[in-house]
């Protein structure tokens, strides 16, 4: 059997304490009680709301060989028989077996941040990544102070590229993940108001983001996008820190990895990206032109780890978006059908703004809509109001004339939408989702987008329980 780790390297890294008769090693490293499987090891994380302590017996129920404890925790887990490792604190040895994986790997390393595209651009990486080399990259969006590490020791020693998503919510969060993720590359996708209720302009976002240059292996390089109007920043940020290459992407005309020209579809995209000397016509396979800005920065990852670009390129063709990320379902109603596009899982003006141009995109069939189902983009602060209501604009120049609103926040975008708009507010997502329940129809496309504090998952949950999917036989409203 080909362990993730031995049980022995665990206890090195971790200067943990072995209690009772430990396997020879773990096949995998679980957080979560309920989806960890047979021979994995499960660490016993206190969060902000929980305590993974008090699911230790149901991690054990569930195929744990193998339980991460803290100290102090000890005693209340004295019926527990599986075998332990007993260290001071559960988060900071998961954070010490990281640093191990990250010194015993020889992978070229690459980090991802940006207030957009983190985890799509990760995702794009991965596949793009996948035809040279074996791939090790974060599921969903674990780019917190425990996602991070975790993915990092769930990182086998074989692999080739690692690809990492770090976030932030706050000044300082990103400077101790980069230290220990250490990449070779880096990519900011872009600096926007993002979590602008915790910082005064999008210069501090800039410098909060720019903390993962301090990260960077010495001879790595940053990726940054050169349409942004926090560019010259942020090239400035990285040489302070010694950063040496420096390469850009997007539509400026000075732009390294540069977006010549763009072509969107309701159900793809083709772009032609122009550096090395060359130009090449590549297809996206889902819709949007920030997919197109982000699949720019990922062919320079690729170009500048040297490895297939053609390939890469090539395999853009079987991006499909993600749930929640763009997600299209086509769904049976009436006699037809209508498409639910699900951009549920998190919003700010320039997720939403890229939503919208989305919807605008699309095909309603006979007799159809473009719906668009918006909810409150949280973390705005005292700029709230002002960036609420200006969602106003992009709606009304992309012609969307149904907009489905719910939230407190959303009541300013309410009040700045003409009567020529057809406009539905509600206070609460429940009652949006059943107004939408009952009011879709043949040939729609109901866009839902909300931050994922409103739980407009629920929306898209609501939609799907009740109308029949169609299979994906190349029909398209």
């Amino acid at each position: 059997m080909t362990f993730l780790w031995t049980t022995q390297e665990m206890i090195t890294a971790m200067a943990g304490r072995p209690f009772g008769t430990l396997p020879e090693g773990i096949t995998g490293i679980s957080i979560d009680s309920r989806t960890i499987g047979p021979g994995e090891a499960f660490f016993a994380i206190k969060g902000d709301r929980v305590d993974g302590h008090d699911f230790a017996s149901l991690a054990v129920a569930n195929g744990a060989s193998l339980l991460v404890v803290s100290e102090a925790k000890l005693p209340a887990l004295g019926r527990l028989t599986v075998p332990m490792i007993v260290v001071d604190d559960v988060l900071v040895a998961l954070e010490k077996l990281a640093v191990a994986a990250r010194e015993r790997t020889s992978a070229r390393i690459v980090a991802v941040t940006g207030s957009v595209g983190k985890t799509t651009t990760k995702e794009m990486l991965r596949r793009a990544l996948e035809p040279s080399g074996k791939v090790h990259a974060a599921v969903a969006s674990f780019n917190n102070h425990w996602g991070v590490p975790l993915t990092l020791a769930r990182m086998p020693a074989d692999t080739e590229f690692g690809v990492f998503e770090i976030g932030m919510n706050h000044p300082g969060e990103i400077r101790p993940l980069a230290k220990i993720v250490r990449p070779h590359v880096v990519v900011i996708t872009t600096i926007a108001p993002a979590h602008l209720g915790n910082f005064r302009n999008l210069k501090e976002i800039a410098a909060a983001k720019a903390e993962i240059f301090e990260g960077v292996e010495p001879g790595g390089h940053v990726i940054l996008n050169r349409d942004n109007g926090q560019y010259d920043f942020l090239e400035k940020a990285a040489q302070a820190v010694g950063v040496e290459n420096i390469h850009s992407f997007g539509q400026h005309a000075k732009a390294e990895f540069r977006l010549a020209e763009y072509d969107g579809a309701a159900e793809s995209s083709t772009i032609w990206a122009s550096f090395g000397g060359e130009t090449r016509q590549v297809v996206i396979g889902a819709p949007g032109r920030h997919l197109a800005e982000n699949a720019m920065a990922v062919l320079a990852v690729v170009s500048v780890l040297r490895a297939d670009v053609d390939r890469a390129a090539e395999a853009f063709r079987l991006l499909s978006a993600v749930k929640g990320r763009g997600a299209r379902h086509l769904l049976s109603v009436g006699a037809g059908s209508f498409t639910l596009i699900d951009e549920s899982y998190n919003a700010n003006p320039a997720s939403m703004r890229a939503a919208i141009a989305v919807l605008a995109a699309s095909h309603p069939g006979a007799g159809g809509r473009r719906i668009a189902v918006l909810g409150d983009m949280l973390e705005m602060g005292t700029f709230s109001q002002k960036v609420h209501a200006e969602m106003a604009g992009p709606l009304l120049a992309a012609g969307i004339e149904h907009v489905w609103l719910a939230g407190p926040e959303m009541a300013a975008l309410r009040d700045s939408l003409p009567e020529s708009v057809h406009v539905e507010y509600r206070e609460t997502t429940e009652e949006i989702a059943d107004f939408a329940n009952s009011s879709v129809r043949e040939g729609d496309v109901v866009m839902v987008k909300s931050s994922l504090g409103l739980g407009f998952g629920k929306i898209v949950s609501a939609l799907l329980d009740k109308y029949p999917a169609i299979p994906d036989t190349g029909r398209r409203n």
